[in-house]
């Protein structure tokens, strides 16, 4: 299929990217546990999600865009761990990517790319919350040097069932 050969650009998200990466999270949040979002959200209100993300510091959103049709095929970010000032150089990270983009490397290259802008950042350890099952994920953040530290159980009820989530944490 030719959409599998397609080039890939990886940037930094703008503000013009608001309703197709709406478009993409609200898919997560309709028909998986990937987020535990319940109801789909308007790009308005996604809007101060898009805006705390800025091209330096410590909260970052790389987008992979298809160069020839120019769709956004997913992205990642890093984002406050926790609100409190002592958690500041700590970030969580996540990947988001369109249902037929997947296991076509493009987590790979936007964690690349994420990981790189944040290496001149004061950031000392990225955490990830992948709710389970979830194999591609995981191996997705082994490959990048994450370590388990352990799961929460049934932390999150979504499709009226109650889901785990495993942590794992890396140094920067």
């Amino acid at each position: 299929m030719a959409s599998e050969r397609t080039e890939v650009q990886v940037r930094p998200g703008v503000e013009g990217d608001l309703d197709a990466l709406t478009d993409l999270y609200n898919h997560y949040v309709r028909e998986t546990p990937i987020t535990f979002d319940t109801a789909v959200l308007t790009s308005e209100e996604r809007r101060p999600w898009l805006l705390s993300h800025l091209e330096d510091g410590p909260y970052r959103l790389k987008v992979a865009v298809d160069t020839d049709s120019q769709e956004i095929l997913g992205y990642a970010t890093s984002s406050p761990h926790r609100p409190k000032a002592a958690y500041a150089t700590s970030v969580e990270v996540s990947v988001y990517l369109r249902p037929e983009a997947g296991g076509r490397g493009i987590g790979t290259l936007l964690y690349k790319a994420l990981f790189e802008a944040l290496a001149g950042e004061d950031v000392h350890r990225a955490y990830a919350g992948v709710a389970q099952p979830n194999e591609a994920s995981v191996r997705l953040h082994e490959r990048f040097g994450f370590r388990y530290v352990g799961t929460y159980r049934e932390v999150g009820r979504k499709f009226d069932r109650y889901w785990d989530v495993a942590w794992y944490e890396k140094e920067l």
